[in-house]
């Protein structure tokens, strides 16, 4: 799967995009477009923080429970949560139930609450050159730039964890702070 690939309906898309139903309907409706706002862009971060070590696919079939455990990802609701919170998160079978990925959500909810111009500045300060090339194929998508890694460090600094280079990277593809469809996906080219 290293280019693109035409679904039932004809539609040329990043072959990953045609591996599941799931990810059809990501991939043509959301991922590499624009996200922002504060809450909207923390429920990425976290989102992308748990699906480290696993598919996104995971990430996906499970949003909804995520989004009822975690307040909508309200920032100011998830940063009241306490140890009590995080023992009945350990419980939600409609979440990843991994102690080190809901503690990195809270504490990025404070990080995120604490931030002086908001989390939509931070992270849309490190959006990618709108200019570069289109990838042609899965391989010229790198998977770490200098953009996410600039990113990563800025949100550790402000106390963010679980945002290493690569899952900066994930974030700045999902929520459209670069383009990376492949130069025929019917994304980029607008033919649907």
């Amino acid at each position: 799967m290293s280019g693109t690939l035409a679904g039932p309906d004809g539609l040329l898309r990043c072959a990953w995009g045609e591996s599941a139903e799931d990810y059809r309907e990501y991939h043509d409706t959301e991922w590499g477009r624009p996200v922002r706002g504060d809450d909207a862009l923390f429920e990425r971060v976290c989102l992308e923080a748990f699906q480290s070590g696993l598919s996104w696919i995971t990430i996906l079939r499970r949003r909804e429970g995520f989004r009822a455990a975690f307040a909508g990802f309200e920032i100011a609701k998830v940063a009241e949560f306490g140890p009590a919170d995080v023992e009945l998160l350990l419980q939600d079978t409609g979440i990843i139930r991994n102690r080190a990925k809901i503690e990195a959500s809270i504490a990025n909810a404070k990080a995120a609450r604490a931030l002086d111009g908001g989390l939509d500045a931070l992270i849309w300060g490190f959006a990618g050159d709108p200019d570069r090339p289109a990838p042609r194929t899965l391989a010229e998508v790198p998977a770490v730039t200098p953009e996410s890694t600039a990113l990563a460090k800025a949100l550790k600094k402000e106390g963010f964890r679980f945002v290493g280079p690569t899952t900066a990277y994930a974030l700045m593809q999902a929520c459209g702070l670069v383009n990376d469809h492949l130069a025929d996906c019917h994304v980029r080219t607008g033919k649907a």
